[in-house]
């Protein structure tokens, strides 16, 4: 892990300046590099992040973090996953924040200086960690076939961890779970269900599949037919 705690410590002393031209205090991109390590996988505005970073005489301002994410971005250091915007029977309103995720989630523990018995202790962040990393494979395979990634929350709280879909219009939603226990299965295929009832046909077609992605366990398909895959099978 030192290699990539080398890698981000490069990043924030030269790579963004050289690639802007533009100085800038080092210190302070860390600490926006490390806000959004705390806020992996999840919807956070500018105002959150200008506000996590706050220090003692020294308040970053949003469009100071905006530019410092869009040069992360450019770097290919942050790759933000938008809203995905479905036909809906109903009248949900849809949430339009973006998640934030790095390129690799090993940078949000490098960036954190944590270790795996720390995380072991917050198993809520090694959750986000994992949805982190299933996007990043997702990616990866979804390119393969002209694909795109993205997540669904509305005003009720129902919220998909990544929906999948190809530019044919072929769409998968997709539920996260770091643990593979039967309680655990069954709410995200009663999420991932709740949802796609709500999901207008007519205009959307069915899905091709509904996925509970976990970190252990073994693939079947349960009789609601959502099918459950753990990490380990996962390919093109």
């Amino acid at each position: 892990m030192s290699y990539v705690r080398d890698y981000v410590a490069e990043i924030v002393r030269t790579d963004v300046e050289n690639m802007t031209g533009v100085r800038h205090d080092p210190t302070r991109l860390m600490r926006v590099v490390q806000s959004v390590a705390r806020n992996i996988s999840t919807e956070v505005n500018l105002t959150s992040l200008a506000r996590d970073t706050e220090e003692a005489g020294d308040d970053l301002q949003n469009k100071t973090v905006a530019n410092y994410l869009s040069s992360l971005a450019r770097l290919f250091v942050v790759e933000e996953l938008h809203p995905f915007s479905p036909h809906l029977r109903s009248r949900a309103r849809l949430r339009r924040t973006p998640k934030q995720h790095f390129t690799d989630p090993s940078i949000a523990v490098a960036a954190l200086r944590t270790n795996p018995n720390q995380l072991l202790n917050d198993l809520n962040y090694l959750g986000l960690l994992f949805e982190s990393l299933i996007v990043h494979e997702l990616r990866v395979y979804a390119s393969l076939h002209d694909a795109e990634l993205s997540h669904y929350r509305d005003n009720t709280g129902l919220e998909i961890d990544i929906v999948i879909r190809t530019v044919s219009g072929t769409w998968i939603p997709v539920e996260v779970i770091l643990g593979s226990g039967d309680a655990t299965i069954d709410a995200a295929a009663a999420n991932l269900l709740k949802f796609v009832d709500k999901v207008d046909f007519d205009r959307m077609g069915q899905p091709a599949n509904l996925l509970v992605i976990t970190g252990t366990g073994y693939s079947y398909q349960r009789e609601d037919g959502v099918t459950v895959l753990p990490i380990t099978s996962l390919g093109p």
